[in-house]
């Protein structure tokens, strides 16, 4: 059964603007079901193929003329596409090209330096949440939600989280991994992804993450690089606009999907993770995953931060929408407590601005505590 994804009315839009569409993303996001199913009088072309991409490489002129309207998938096989497909737009303003990467580390450079003012360019995640609750996929129960994760492929064929993400991950170092950078110890770098997956929702400390790695803190930023430019990991950088206290300014670490992280931390079933000592910190990266999800798919283009001083006064997450501060804080309780908002007001009172507040808990009930709005984890949105 095919989910209709939030991205699609952008899109749509968005082709009768512009000459040339990028859709980008981690592996198996979705990218290809969406635009074969989005833009089916499209000329559809996957550059995996080897003879396709031969043809691809060799006659370029030919290939991307066998249609007025062509879908290129992983366009980073081919990435010498992009300066003839910068002439063919400028010669004919009808000639539309749709391509799709999963790697946007090879690619950006190319398309900012050939394409730009002639191209879109959207990001498509896993699903989000509002995606599976449209055909009533999403899992009613919220640990074996954060468990089976979001990537599409396990609800499509009904696969078991435990065998695939595994694959995933595997096919991930040896693929997208080496393809990026030769790196020589693929071990280090699993052993890397790992310790990333058990420090989700805290500050990043480099130099603690080398020692734990065994490889020096260059190494470790050029590895959090690969893994924002695949979309399996982001980095959320500190909020500290206007404010004259005392702040934490370095960022914290999340991870696109919560299967991903429970694969990683060795979690076996939702029992194993309701009990998990690093729960907490496991919904909490659900939480703003969702809202980066929905930002991305919306094509809001909103900035998401986290807010925490010396002090130890800590805001989850915090954006600003139509000159509004929005701040949220993620508790995992199923009971609402007073104490949850204290933070709230103190970020408030320090920032010298009204801003709306929400609680997100596990909690099955919306209500309203004064002014802040507590929401229900299935109700999440921005």
């Amino acid at each position: 059964m095919i989910i209709q994804r939030l991205l699609e009315k952008n899109l749509l839009e968005s082709i009768k603007k512009n000459s040339v569409l990028f859709i980008t993303g981690p592996r198996q996001s979705g990218k290809t079901t969406l635009v074969k199913n989005l833009f089916k009088d499209y000329l559809y072309k996957n550059l995996e193929n080897p003879e396709i991409r031969l043809f691809a490489y060799s006659d370029p002129k030919n290939f991307l003329n066998q249609s007025s309207k062509l879908i290129i998938d992983e366009i980073q096989r081919v990435p010498e596409l992009l300066s003839y497909i910068q002439s063919i737009v400028d010669e004919d303003e009808k000639r539309r090209f749709i391509i799709t990467g999963s790697q946007n580390i090879l690619i950006s450079q190319k398309i900012s330096q050939s394409l730009a003012g002639r191209v879109a360019i959207f990001n498509l995640l896993p699903f989000s949440l509002q995606e599976l609750k449209t055909i009533n996929f999403y899992k009613k129960d919220l640990y074996e939600q954060i468990f089976f994760g979001f990537y599409p492929r396990i609800y499509d064929r009904n696969l078991n989280p435990l065998e695939w993400y595994p694959n995933y991950i595997q096919t991930y170092l040896e693929r997208d991994v080496r393809e990026i950078k030769n790196i020589a110890n693929l071990i280090d770098f699993q052993r890397f992804l790992k310790l990333c997956a058990g420090r989700v929702g805290q500050i990043l400390d480099l130099s603690s993450l080398a020692n734990d790695v065994g490889v020096s803190v260059n190494t470790i930023k050029g590895w959090l690089s690969i893994l924002e430019a695949t979309f399996i990991a982001y980095r959320l950088p500190p909020f500290y606009k206007n404010f004259n206290k005392r702040i934490i300014k370095s960022p914290k670490i999340y991870f696109y999907d919560t299967g991903l992280v429970c694969s990683l931390l060795g979690i076996k079933n939702k029992e194993q993770l309701q009990t998990h000592p690093f729960f907490g910190s496991i919904w909490e990266n659900f939480c703003i995953s969702e809202m980066v999800k929905q930002n991305y798919h919306h094509n809001l283009n909103l900035y998401f931060y986290y807010f925490r001083n010396k002090s130890g006064s800590e805001v989850d997450l915090i954006y600003e929408k139509n000159n509004q501060i929005y701040a949220i804080e993620i508790k995992s309780s199923a009971t609402f407590s007073e104490s949850f908002v204290k933070n709230l007001y103190y970020l408030e009172k320090i920032s010298g601005n009204k801003i709306k507040k929400i609680i997100i808990y596990t909690g099955l009930d919306n209500n309203q505590f004064k002014d802040v709005l507590i929401q229900r984890w299935m109700n999440m949105e921005l």
